[in-house]
């Protein structure tokens, strides 16, 4: 197995909203600069503001995007973003002081509309139960909110992800810096679960890609080495997603929750939490 080493670079982070913020303030502002995890102050004089020992002119902060987190490296403001391959990956911020959520060529990873990418995570977790002293896989890493929630919840957390690019960005986000804490295998999914134990895992999130981008990742060889791996009595919440309601004629959760009891799981279907809760008898 790849471990990743995951290396976060703790840089000063801002979004054209908190420049909203401060741009009509004079002195002293006290503002989060980690998209409110922490507070301090800025200096906002003559037009121009200093931001982690580096200034600028509101002026031109003002022309920043809305939908970009900017980081301070080197002096510079620059985009969370980069294009890789035929994908462009970058930090989506959904409020000044909120976690951001991952957007993958246009796609975001989280719900944003309704609740923010942190919440929409804690959910996924909490239908788990109590996580003290348990052993927690999370399957797809991205920014790693899953695994983070799991982990404060107790758990001794593994996650795997098949993209390190999302590694990359995750690695500026002041909200992933606990992915520090938690074992993260790179690799596709459906190849790493096979060298687990089993029985190795007490919980498992399992939160892919669309159906059409990892469609292995729903299939019932694929279920089956999650209930291989799933002590007795273990818990595995599978999301689908807004489209696991119906796409195209087909209610993908449903045929979701069809091949998890054909693996011998018993099913409950949330549709409040766009998912399926899976229990090993």
């Amino acid at each position: 197995m790849v471990v990743y080493t995951f290396n976060p670079k703790k840089l000063p982070v801002i979004t054209r909203e908190l420049i909203d913020f401060i741009v009509d303030k004079r002195g002293r502002v006290r503002v989060s600069l980690d998209m409110g995890i922490t507070f301090d102050y800025v200096y906002v004089e003559g037009g121009a503001v200093r931001i982690g020992g580096a200034e600028f002119l509101l002026s031109d902060l003002m022309k920043l995007r809305r939908d970009y987190v900017y980081a301070l490296v080197g002096g510079k403001l620059l985009p969370v973003s980069f294009f890789r391959g035929r994908y462009f990956y970058k930090l989506y911020p959904v409020s000044a002081y909120e976690a951001p959520t991952l957007e993958i060529s246009g796609i975001k990873m989280h719900r944003v509309v309704d609740m923010t990418p942190w919440q929409d995570s804690s959910e996924k977790v909490s239908v788990l139960g109590d996580l003290r002293g348990k052993r927690v896989l999370d399957i797809c890493t991205g920014l790693g909110y899953t695994a983070i929630h799991a982990l404060r919840r107790g758990a001794e957390v593994v996650s795997i992800e098949v993209d390190p690019n999302v590694l990359e960005i995750a690695e500026y986000n002041p909200w992933s810096r606990d992915l520090v804490n938690i074992d993260i295998i790179i690799g596709d999914a459906f190849e790493v679960v096979q060298d687990f134990d089993e029985a190795e895992f007490e919980a498992i999130v399992h939160d892919p890609p669309r159906f059409s981008l990892a469609g292995h990742l729903y299939s019932l060889d694929f279920y089956r080495s999650l209930y291989r791996i799933l002590t007795r009595d273990g818990r595995l919440f599978h999301y689908t997603g807004k489209v696991g309601y119906l796409r195209r004629g087909i209610d993908i959760m449903k045929g979701v929750a069809y091949r998890l009891r054909s693996v011998g799981f018993k099913v409950r279907i949330l549709r409040d939490l766009r998912g399926v809760l899976a229990y090993k008898n």
